[in-house]
């Protein structure tokens, strides 16, 4: 475990001293093509922009409004007869949209649940295998101005829901595996 925590450690200073050995060796101009690099990323923010703001007003507005949990409670009947839980769907619908909404509704729900519980587990386990998949198509097409996303959209959705799926059912089993 310590050397774990020593690799951890050093892990970034080693990479940046590995990129400057490199650059010397090479023979390269290392803080002109930082500069350059850091010119582009300025550059993409900017383009990306417009699109952020975008995302996080109609979070935000998602959120405010209650929608979510209108949505919830019109599903929950169809959530029932598939045995997924009905405390989960809130971090279903809002963790393709953002990972900050999402990260937000899992704190909640350990902290109702605990993280230990068959729905602290379902909920970790729904962030770590799945994307915010609007949000990153979003970023993506925008900086290279593709327009027609909507097949990337399908596919990456069918794949959250196959993530959140198949969360379910691994930490049920596991949970009935364990008791």
């Amino acid at each position: 475990m310590q050397f774990i925590k020593f690799l951890s450690n050093i892990a970034m200073p080693l990479i940046i001293f590995l990129i400057l050995a490199h650059g010397i060796v090479e023979r390269k101009r290392i803080f002109d093509i930082f500069l350059e690099g850091a010119s582009e990323g300025i550059k993409i923010t900017l383009k990306i922009f417009p699109t952020l703001v975008g995302l996080f007003v109609a979070i935000s507005l998602l959120r405010g409004s209650g929608l979510i949990d209108f949505i919830v409670n019109i599903i929950s009947p169809l959530l029932k007869i598939i045995n997924f839980p009905e405390e989960i769907m809130p971090l279903a619908l809002l963790r393709p949209i953002s990972g900050n909404a999402s990260i937000a509704i899992a704190t909640d729900i350990m902290k109702n649940f605990g993280v230990d519980s068959p729905i602290g587990l379902i909920a970790a386990t729904i962030m770590g295998s799945t994307e915010t998949t609007i949000y990153t198509i979003a970023i993506y097409t925008s900086s290279i101005k593709v327009k027609k996303t909507r097949f990337i959209l399908i596919a990456a959705l069918l794949a959250d829901i196959a993530g959140m799926a198949a969360s379910v059912v691994v930490c049920r089993m596991m949970s009935n595996g364990f008791s």
